[in-house]
């Protein structure tokens, strides 16, 4: 497919049937949405001695990246349940996001059930379902958010209260002054790489055609670790194409190794860097000689250099870069970027199970005491 279809808005419309690129355009407006929605909720719990976000794909990946943005900010384990069950530790003393879009998500209701057990602090954010229903029953806080969206496109609302409500209860602060410059630079990124944009002035159009036809291969370090993860799972779920990611120091250990025997399987790969110009020095270094020496193996590498001053709107900047260009990809590739056919096929295959039915009937006793 030419890269010229990218300047087709018939042709766009035409593929992206859903509009899933009107979540990379107006990502400001999500992000500012999202902050005064948290900002309006109430809550009134103590602090905990550890945090859990609990919740599966599109509703995990907030807790990772809240992971990385307080790495050094809060003093407390901050930790991503992406299972069934809770970590022995956790206990009264803990405090557990449990989040799900949808509200559905079997995983995300059997550890909503445990933490209840376990006598924990939660609050749990959703659009509705039975996680919302129980909560409302139970007394729990819960955060409705906007429905009718694919998961993978509210990450502003999954992930920007999380920051919101840590400062609530007085875990963190200056939370506002890195929104709004989140917001600004949103504005700007959204702009350069609009569909409005031509092809050879927007970087993310010309980064989509550049890798379309390879498995992308995405490389993150400090707070972008788990940017590289959304980066990468944006192109599995919007591009429908495999991919995968790998963070600094780590990657030097083990990852690079793989590109020595690449042969002629190099041209089915591209790396991309996600690059900090205020990054340290040897950190600087260690990306450039990687990049360096796969390179040399043939394997095609680009960059991705984060907006802004503050942690949150670099880290906010790559990942609409990111949305954009899977998107783009989609659209090159002439698949509607929003169906997760494989997905859904995969939870009606599961429900066979009973999990859900059973976690529901516990809830059910349970609110009725």
């Amino acid at each position: 497919m030419p890269a010229t279809i990218l300047d087709n808005m018939r042709a766009i419309k035409k593929i992206d049937k859903s509009d899933m690129l009107s979540f990379c355009v107006d990502a400001s407006r999500h992000y500012e949405k999202a902050a005064k929605q948290a900002q309006a909720f109430s809550i009134d719990i103590p602090k905990p001695d550890s945090i859990i976000v609990a919740g599966m794909g599109g509703s995990a990946i907030g807790g990772e990246l809240l992971k990385d943005w307080a790495i050094d900010k809060i003093t407390l384990p901050i930790e991503v349940c992406r299972e069934y069950s809770l970590p022995a530790y956790v206990n009264k003393d803990s405090l557990v996001f449990v989040v799900s879009y949808s509200g559905e998500t079997e995983e995300s209701l059997s550890v909503f059930l445990e933490a209840i057990k376990r006598k924990c602090m939660i609050v749990c954010i959703s659009s509705g379902g039975i996680l919302h229903e129980f909560a409302e029953k139970l007394a729990i806080p819960c955060l409705r958010v906007p429905s009718g969206m694919a998961p993978r496109a509210t990450l502003p609302y999954l992930f920007i209260p999380l920051t919101v409500l840590l400062e609530k209860i007085d875990l963190i602060s200056k939370v506002d002054s890195e929104i709004s410059e989140t917001i600004k630079v949103l504005k700007e990124v959204s702009e350069v790489n609009s569909p409005n944009q031509p092809f050879n002035a927007n970087f993310c159009k010309k980064l989509a055609s550049d890798i379309c036809g390879t498995i992308p291969v995405v490389y993150g370090f400090g707070f972008y670790r788990a940017v590289a993860q959304r980066f990468k799972t944006q192109f599995n779920e919007n591009s429908k194409v495999p991919a995968k990611w790998e963070f600094f120091p780590e990657l030097n250990h083990n990852e690079i190794v793989g590109w020595e025997g690449v042969q002629k399987l190099a041209k089915c790969f591209s790396a991309i860097f996600i690059r900090d110009n205020n990054a340290p020095t040897v950190m600087q270094q260690r990306i450039a000689t990687t990049k360096d020496l796969i390179h040399k193996a043939s394997v095609k590498t680009f960059e991705v250099h984060s907006v802004g001053k503050s942690r949150l709107s670099k880290m906010a900047s790559v990942i609409c870069m990111g949305d954009f260009t899977s998107v783009y990809l989609a659209i090159l590739r002439e698949i509607d970027p929003t169906p997760v056919k494989t997905i859904s096929s995969l939870k009606e295959r599961i429900k066979q199970s009973g999990v859900k039915e059973k976690v529901v009937r516990e809830l059910r006793k349970i609110a009725r005491k």
